[in-house]
């Protein structure tokens, strides 16, 4: 065997049996129908292991830091968005056998670990969280306030040119369109989870003033009105990628058709209301 293939297949035998070790570690801190399924995963990525050092003939240890940073991932980020972000990392795995045996016949072994992969997908599709049914709630606060805050801070900053007025516009703006965004969305959740209103409403709020009070930021630091909305309109524009990158790992979506799209109506809001802004100071004749 080519030493450069021996090297690729040491380099996914370790992410096997790395991985074999962080379905173990997060199957024992869930629900006993939860772990029957993360040990059935597990025990598939020690036999990966196991199949591919047949050919190789040699062991191989775990990733410690590869562990270490999955369980810190789901802690900060969810079970579901890490089982799916390893999911993904496993298509990669796929590519590989793919690539290794087109050099190699001997390597047709790895070709019934493709079969396999499909499987963990569906075992990983049964898992669901709850956090998860909160963040379309999170996501509605989110999108609104990029969508009207950044257009407002847009208008205010050529209609006022002075910083902290515009933060403290924008600030008491965005605080009152919260307490409206969360009692519309608690309402409107009311008729179909009952249950879950109360905290739907909650999430809708808390994510538009978390979003407000990010934006506004540069206005209270910065003197300088047009570095404080460019700086503004970039968190924006970062707020959505963070965003619908979480949303495309753990719903298994499209990343850059929804990230362009959001992405697009932000800053298009703030363009126009840039405009409305440079119009109404000119038609009142405000000098500032």
């Amino acid at each position: 065997m080519e030493n450069k293939i021996l090297k690729r297949l040491l380099k996914i035998q370790e992410r096997e049996i790395t991985e074999h070790q962080v379905y173990l570690s997060l199957a024992r801190t869930l629900t006993p129908e939860k772990q029957k399924i993360l040990f059935e995963i597990a025990q598939q990525e020690k036999n990966h292991y196991e199949t591919i050092k047949k050919i190789t003939k040699k062991d191989r240890a775990p990733s410690k830091v590869k562990i270490f940073f999955y369980l810190i991932l789901v802690k900060i980020f969810g079970l579901n968005f890490t089982l799916q972000l390893m999911e993904r990392n496993e298509s990669k795995a796929i590519i590989s056998y793919q690539h290794l045996m087109r050099y190699d016949e001997n390597l047709e072994i790895l070709k019934n670990l493709e079969d396999e992969r499909e499987h963990e997908r569906k075992l990983i599709s049964l898992i669901e969280e709850k956090r998860l049914t909160y963040v379309s709630d999170f996501i509605l606060g989110m999108n609104d306030a990029l969508v009207e805050l950044t257009g407002a801070l847009a208008g205010l900053t050529l209609a006022l040119n002075n910083t902290k007025i515009i933060a403290m516009v924008g600030l008491i703006t965005g605080i009152a369109a919260s307490l409206s965004m969360g009692v519309s969305n608690y309402l409107a959740s009311k008729e179909e989870r009952e249950k879950e209103a109360k905290t739907a409403g909650i999430m809708t709020g808390i994510s538009y003033i978390l979003t407000v009070f990010i934006l506004i930021f540069p206005y209270l630091i910065f003197n300088n009105v047009v570095l404080s909305l460019i700086l503004t309109l970039f968190l924006s524009v970062f707020i959505v990628a963070v965003f619908n990158f979480y949303i495309s790992v753990a719903k298994r979506q499209h990343f850059t058709s929804r990230f362009l799209t959001m992405a697009t109506m932000s800053l298009s809001v703030a363009v126009i209301n840039f405009v409305i802004g440079f119009l109404i100071k000119k038609l009142f004749g405000i000098e500032t």
